[in-house]
């Protein structure tokens, strides 16, 4: 070990919409935070990020601005996205002077720009060397599918911004879809049902808060009601209102359909002996979107094929990310290559 390695370390990142986890190598996962920066609207300097960040979301003042710099799945602010990995990467590894080598998991469906704008971020962050894996096949290791053998796998991965449909055998992507319809548009669903129905204005946290409370794709058992606070739109006050799990479910409803849509469509573009594989083994769904309640029996009741949420669905990306982190040569043909113009 020579003395560039003592002052580097090897990191993986899932650089989500939602949520930023880095894994060291070695160490395992080491963060898992809120992909949100509050910075000095004059200097741009940050302030704080993560969950800190977070709490400060829709309170702050004219002096300070609350972003999240990542939509979509990919890099909105770039500036700011660039400092958010510095940070985040410094907080975990103080004592070191850069990284030699990241791994970033990107959804499957970006452009050359924005994989471009990804690896740019991470070697301005420090990086010495930027490998690029996408999410759905980072999903398919990390929830430990053997993704070189010669059997068909679908991963469903639901983030922030996007939703990752895939199907994997070999070691590739044989067949993809990428839609920008995941948490983000349910909490913004939500937020528009409270608005035309109730004359509510309600904030995102709080849109997410009901999501993971009460939001459901079919039926709950029990159905119950809630109590929400936001402006009335009419009067300018704070108000409350109470919603049922069933006007939620059907605020989500499009949204989910949405989804489902898109697992159809790749299910009709696979080949046949690769369908068989996934009769056989059944569909793995990660993600956040994942713990949306009974998602997992909307999709089996629609498709007929075994439905699984995986272990630790919030996790999967970034352990498989550092799966392929900690073994280069044995995962060396799953990263995206560079296009050579």
């Amino acid at each position: 070990m020579g003395l560039f390695d003592i002052f580097s370390t090897d990191v993986a990142i899932d650089l989500g919409t939602a949520n930023t986890l880095i894994y060291i190598k070695g160490r395992g996962i080491v963060l898992n935070e809120p992909s949100i920066v509050a910075f000095d609207r004059n200097t741009k300097r940050i302030i704080e990020l993560g969950n800190k960040a977070k709490e400060m979301q829709g309170r702050e003042h004219r002096e300070i601005r609350v972003t999240r710099p990542m939509r979509d799945g990919v890099i909105a602010d770039f500036e700011i996205a660039e400092g958010m990995i510095r940070a985040f990467i410094r907080r975990v590894t103080p004592n070191t002077f850069s990284s030699k080598r990241i791994v970033i998991a990107v959804p499957s469906g970006v452009t050359e720009v924005e994989k471009r704008a990804v690896r740019d971020a991470a070697e301005h962050a420090g990086a010495k060397e930027v490998h690029l894996i996408a999410e759905p096949m980072a999903a398919a290791i990390g929830i430990g599918i053997d993704v070189e053998a010669p059997v068909g796998n679908m991963v469903i991965d639901i983030g922030g911004g996007t939703t990752e449909i895939a199907v994997i055998a070999l070691a590739g992507i044989v067949n993809e879809e990428s839609i920008r319809i995941a948490g983000d548009e349910m909490n913004n669903a939500i937020m528009q049902f409270f608005k035309k129905n109730y004359n509510l204005l309600i904030g995102e946290r709080t849109a997410e808060a009901i999501k993971c409370e009460v939001g459901s794709a079919v039926p709950l058992k029990e159905e119950v009601t809630i109590q929400v606070k936001g402006r009335d739109l009419v009067g300018g006050i704070p108000k409350t209102a109470e919603v049922s799990s069933v006007e939620i479910r059907e605020a989500l409803n499009e949204n989910v359909s949405q989804i489902v849509e898109a697992v159809k469509q790749t299910l009709e573009r696979t080949p046949p002996e690769l369908s068989a594989d996934i009769l056989d083994r059944g569909v793995m769904i990660t993600g956040g979107g994942a713990l949306l309640k009974g998602l997992d029996e909307r999709i089996r009741m629609e498709t007929n094929l075994p439905v699984h949420v995986s272990e630790d669905p919030l996790t999967a990306v970034v352990r498989g990310a550092g799966k392929a982190l900690e073994s280069m040569n044995k995962y060396s043909k799953v990263f995206i290559r560079k296009r050579s113009y």
